[in-house]
């Protein structure tokens, strides 16, 4: 997408295009499975047999072969125990894990960009749960495993239900309100569907992602470490993707750190989430995020920021501490990218979290030309077509689909969903009154003097002031 000695972005478009060998087989056998759950594993049909049986097999030639290959055996017979249901879960995994694994070599490949070796610090060894959390955790299970049996087609409130006192027991415990957070959230939506015999269209892949990873965390030890070392140097970010639901907001700097003293450069995360009322939206979901993380005001006045000893996990995310930070000089995402993008160091991905929905790479685009067709907004080069997926562009800044599709760069996140790559903005730079100006969508984090921006934070404003003092006029009763 850009001259080889450019220093940033994707190299190889054509390779962004082109299938991915074995690809296809991989997600036909985990649609093959998936489908099996949703009538259910307490009675299966030959077609949920089949379904089974066909993820043992794909799994033949690994470590997991004969304890899957038991696995599928007694669920197609409908005798599947929890050991049994979380082997099957554990090569549906492994599966979308390869699946993951080629398509991050497949960008690693476009953008010429060097991963972290098997030198790189890995986490630290986790200890072994409690006992009374090993009891939370063989609940869970317990709960999760009647699901399958169900199917997503024989889910009612009575069954949805056997999650509530589990999430109750493990919320007290912080090790376990990751995998508390993950049950509730799940077991919210399926209520929200119940009863399942009635669903016009059941979510297949994404109940059977959210059943599986949650089933392989009732394992004692999968949820990982927490920092497995720190980092010095200065952080110089490139883009915010913001991530909102009804009640709760994320934003997430992507960013490459330039590690003190010498050294390759990584690319690196600082995560900031925050609960939030359903009547603040827009900019004004930077008033809830900004005390969190002084990161955020950095990267709306378009600075860098300076960290010491600042914690990192073995993915690449910074635990951030304001303490550990303090706002540098000016920095240009744009100049960033050009410069150290394609040089910067990815981490590996741990193995339960090899999803291809987890696939978010920083790359930079120059060249293009804009297509918005009938499937949306593309970015051609070469003669390839890059979808734009516009969706993903937070209300909570300047950075719009009119300034995407008349920029002349880009600063986004490569991802994968439904067969395609797709390319998320974070930064456009477009030409106005015939200068060249960068549009971000995090250009409000810190503030902001833009019309639009002070109407939707003086929104937000008064909003909040209204819930603060029905919730003070509640307390006082």
């Amino acid at each position: 997408m850009v001259p080889p000695d450019a220093g940033g972005g994707l190299m190889r478009g054509d390779l962004l295009s082109d299938p991915v060998e074995g690809l296809d087989e991989a997600l036909a056998v985990v649609d093959a499975f998936d489908e099996a759950l949703v009538a259910g594993l307490l009675r299966p049909g030959p077609a949920q047999a089949a379904g089974v049986s066909g993820l043992a097999g794909a799994v033949a030639g690994t470590p997991l072969a004969a304890r899957v290959a038991e696995a599928a055996e007694k669920a197609a017979a409908g005798t599947g125990g929890e050991d049994h249901f979380v082997a099957l879960a554990a090569a549906r995994n492994a599966l979308l894990g390869s699946v993951h694994d080629a398509l991050v070599q497949r960008i690693d490949e476009a953008v010429g960009r060097p991963v972290e070796g098997d030198e790189t610090a890995g986490p630290e060894p986790v200890a072994a749960a409690p006992e009374e959390a090993a009891n939370l955790l063989a609940a869970a299970r317990s709960w999760l495993c009647d699901l399958a049996r169900g199917g997503w087609r024989g889910l009612d409130h009575e069954l949805v239900a056997g999650a509530a006192p589990v999430v109750a027991a493990m919320l007290p415990e912080p090790g376990m309100r990751r995998r508390a957070a993950l049950l509730d959230g799940f077991a919210a939506e399926l209520a929200a569907s119940c009863p399942g015999a009635t669903l016009e269209r059941v979510p297949v892949r994404r109940w059977a992602d959210l059943w599986s990873r949650a089933l392989l965390l009732t394992v004692p030890g999968a949820a990982g470490a927490g920092a497995v070392g720190t980092v010095t140097g200065r952080l110089l970010p490139l883009g915010v993707d913001v991530q909102e639901h009804a009640t709760a907001v994320q934003a997430q700097v992507h960013a490459v750190l330039e590690p003190a003293g010498g050294g390759a450069p990584r690319l690196v995360r600082a995560s900031v989430s925050a609960p939030k009322p359903d009547t603040v939206v827009g900019a004004g979901l930077w008033q809830l995020l900004r005390p969190r993380m002084s990161l955020l005001g950095a990267v709306g006045e378009g600075r860098s920021a300076e960290v010491e000893a600042m914690p990192v996990t073995a993915e690449g995310d910074l635990l951030w501490d304001d303490a550990l930070a303090r706002t540098g000089e000016p920095a240009d995402a744009f100049a960033t990218a050009r410069v150290m993008l394609s040089a910067a160091k990815a981490a590996r991905v741990e193995p339960l979290d090899r999803h291809p929905v987890r696939i978010a790479v920083p790359v930079l685009l120059e060249g293009y030309a804009a297509r918005d067709g009938e499937d949306g907004l593309a970015f051609e080069v070469a003669g390839r077509l890059l979808a734009v997926d516009t969706d993903r562009m937070p209300a909570a800044g300047p950075l719009t689909p009119e300034a995407v599709a008349a920029s002349h760069a880009c600063v986004g996140l490569l991802r994968w969903d439904a067969g395609e790559f797709l390319l998320q903005p974070l930064a456009v730079e477009t030409t106005v009154r015939k200068k060249t100006v960068a549009v971000h969508a995090g250009a409000w984090a810190g503030g902001t003097s833009d019309k639009a921006g002070v109407r939707a934070e003086k929104a937000a404003t008064d909003a909040v002031a209204v819930l603060r003092e029905r919730a003070g006029r509640l307390l006082r009763t």
